[in-house]
């Protein structure tokens, strides 16, 4: 039984890349979530699955926070894991061309954890100007 995901477009998922657009309402984190897991899985990248959802979900809740358009999520396997680990280089895209703003949430504080979670999560993280908006992006250390 499959799960059923609302994706606007799928751009790659075979090979070393994988591209979706999702459209900017609330199932969109959840339906990117499932679809990383699933690519991950069928890397056999299962060890770092758990946390690159984790930051994928909390980047596309940002982006519905403040844009409106699709956003989408790009992952990049990491080339010659024989043994010695590499790199997965994780995307999220949106409209909004203002680059996100990492804050210090408090203790009381519902939201404003995200980017403090991908910075302390990843072994780098950024952001930079696209055609047509913004991406933001990390990469996690894949153990060898």
């Amino acid at each position: 039984m499959g799960v059923a995901w609302e994706v606007i477009g799928v751009i790659d998922t075979e090979g070393d890349c994988a591209d979706w657009t999702f459209p900017a309402d609330p199932g969109a984190v959840r339906a990117a979530r499932a679809a990383v897991r699933a690519r991950l899985r069928d890397w056999d990248l299962d060890s770092v699955a758990d946390i690159t959802a984790l930051l994928v979900s909390e980047l596309v809740t940002n982006a519905l926070r403040h844009a409106t358009g699709p956003i989408g999520v790009r992952l990049v396997r990491p080339t010659g894991l024989d043994g010695v680990g590499g790199v997965l280089l994780v995307e999220v895209s949106d409209p909004l061309p203002d680059p996100p703003r990492e804050r210090v949430a408090h203790p009381e504080d519902e939201s404003g954890r995200g980017l403090q979670l991908v910075a302390h999560s990843s072994r780098r993280w950024g952001t930079r100007p696209g055609e047509a908006g913004k991406t933001v992006w990390f990469e996690l250390a894949v153990p060898g």
